[in-house]
């Protein structure tokens, strides 16, 4: 798929971009242990903890997905006047992040996802959070230090990363859009179900299979690959967008675009062969992987190959971790042509 040649140049070129990231972040809190016995009280098993961590999630991870690549993270979102934003604060300065783009609010709390892990099993998670959209002048507030931060930064590409916890809303998506295409800098969105219709004008929009049946209302066979493109198709006539990325699960990844004389292009990947630990995140490295690709005006092809290898890496892993930019590297000159 890529000569040696392309790929070292691919990877050199991804620590000179600079990569906006705007969404919901949360801390992603683990709590490991072992399991041994059942509990006297009820038909639940006890864990025995042993180690607790803390990581950055949500658009969070897209940032450290960024990061890892090379490139540099510019990471907008609002938090919660409280010790979970704190905590969140003293992890974004421990990945040796910029937290300029972050604004505090008191109306709110920091989303916490706990995962109890025994035996390494992924036995349970809780979740502390709020959902409510920004009030008027935190949406003004918002907007203001993300339009002085595309004015000052230079970036190459923009990620709204949606995971329907507030801070994304259809005015802020509309604005941050034509400002971003005022300065040509392409757009990408990885998104949710509120504001899944609400993403218009923007070059990159990457649904899983679904939250594109969910966005569209529609119930179609995604093996068939005729029905897969007209729905695909649907979204890019309606809302003006120029490439579809749906991730498959296990079946890969499809892609289509439209290019500037009207033609589309589109390809199924399918998903590499893998021991799969842990399938929370990959969603996260595949917009991460595809707005570097997309900054770098790679063809769809090869942004669909290199999301794809990325998201599978990061499956092997349990928790949520960023991708290892060697390892995506080391399988990026193992690709091999295949039939289309």
């Amino acid at each position: 798929m890529f000569s040696a040649a392309e790929v070292e140049s691919i990877f050199e070129r991804f620590s000179r971009l600079k990569i906006m990231i705007i969404g919901d972040v949360m801390i992603d809190s683990y709590l490991w242990g072992y399991v041994s016995r059942i509990s006297p009280e009820a038909p639940v098993p006890i864990v025995t903890v042993k180690n607790r961590s803390n990581l950055l999630g949500g658009a969070a991870n897209v940032a450290l997905n960024v990061k890892a690549l090379g490139a540099e993270p510019v990471l907008c979102t609002v938090i919660g006047n409280d010790q979970k934003g704190d905590d969140f604060i003293d992890l974004v300065e421990e990945a040796g992040m910029s937290r300029e783009g972050i604004l505090r609010s008191d109306n709110r709390i920091t989303t916490t996802k706990f995962r109890i892990i025994g035996n390494k099993s992924h036995m349970l998670r809780v979740d502390e959070e709020t959902d409510t959209e920004l009030n008027t002048d935190e949406c003004q507030a918002f907007f203001e230090k993300i339009e002085g931060l595309i004015d000052n930064n230079g970036i190459d590409a923009i990620i709204f990363q949606d995971y329907d916890k507030g801070i994304i809303n259809a005015n802020l998506i509309t604005r941050i859009s034509e400002k971003a295409l005022s300065k040509n800098i392409p757009v990408t969105a990885d998104p949710k179900k509120r504001n899944f219709n609400s993403y218009k004008n923007i070059t990159l929009f990457k649904p899983n299979l679904k939250e594109l049946k969910e966005g569209l209302h529609l119930n179609f066979n995604s093996g068939e690959h005729f029905e897969l493109s007209q729905a695909i198709r649907m979204i890019q006539d309606n809302q003006n967008i120029v490439t579809v990325l749906t991730t498959l699960s296990e079946n890969g990844v499809f892609i289509r675009s439209r290019n500037e004389d009207e033609s589309i292009e589109e390809f199924h990947i399918p998903a590499h062969v893998r021991d799969i630990a842990d399938v929370s995140g990959a969603g996260d490295t595949v917009i991460s992987v595809a707005a570097l690709c997309l900054a770098l005006k790679l063809n769809s092809r090869s942004i669909a190959e290199l999301s794809n290898l990325a998201g599978g890496l990061v499956c092997e892993h349990i928790g949520v971790v960023p991708v290892s930019k060697e390892a995506l590297k080391k399988e990026a000159l193992q690709l091999k042509p295949h039939d289309e």
